[in-house]
């Protein structure tokens, strides 16, 4: 069965795109084990998400699209909790705060990823894998594929909408660099 962290890991590779990686490359800058991520790995090669081509292991595009659209907020639903300190995700984060008028307020706080080190309050959404914050603010474009990831599985109607479309848009990008068409 999928974990979330398999999400997690085909995002990276996703916006690694055809840079060479190795499972210990990967672990450093996703802070988990190379053992997690080759089981990631693993599962989803069986769930089809992920191809091996040749020596390369790749996302299947069109498989990781589908599900992201239409199954992640079933299986990896995310619900906001608490108020807390933390790091701005869905719609309150790039790219949809530039898309989405903002609609924080008093009465209606953004979502953020609790971490200690973040500079803003808001409501408690728990990422697909606990080390996202520190993942993402090494590396921007992933960051960004994590925050569409969580307004699909958190945000309102128009939210997820503009998420969805944005999100394939990336997809189909990032599969039009892919030499092999994955």
């Amino acid at each position: 069965m999928l974990k979330p962290q398999d999400i997690y890991v085909l995002l990276k590779l996703v916006v690694n795109g055809e840079r060479p990686w190795s499972y210990a490359d990967l672990a450093v800058e996703l802070g988990v084990s190379p053992s997690q991520v080759h089981a990631s790995v693993k599962r989803a090669l069986e769930a089809q998400l992920a191809v091996k081509y040749y020596d390369q292991i790749a996302p299947q595009y069109r498989n990781l699209e589908e599900f992201l659209v239409h199954g992640l907020k079933y299986v990896f639903w995310a619900k906001p909790g608490e108020m807390t300190r933390g790091f701005l995700t869905a719609y309150a984060a790039p790219p949809l705060d530039k898309m989405i008028a903002s609609r924080w307020s008093s009465q209606d706080p953004p979502l953020v990823w609790p971490d200690p080190e973040g500079e803003v309050r808001g409501l408690a959404l728990m990422p697909l894998y606990k080390k996202a914050p520190k993942a993402a603010r090494q590396d921007p474009e992933f960051y960004e594929l994590l925050a569409l990831v969580d307004a699909i599985r958190a945000g309102r109607a128009r939210e997820r909408e503009i998420a969805i479309n944005e999100l394939r848009d990336r997809l189909d990008k990032y599969a039009s660099y892919s030499k092999s068409q994955y």
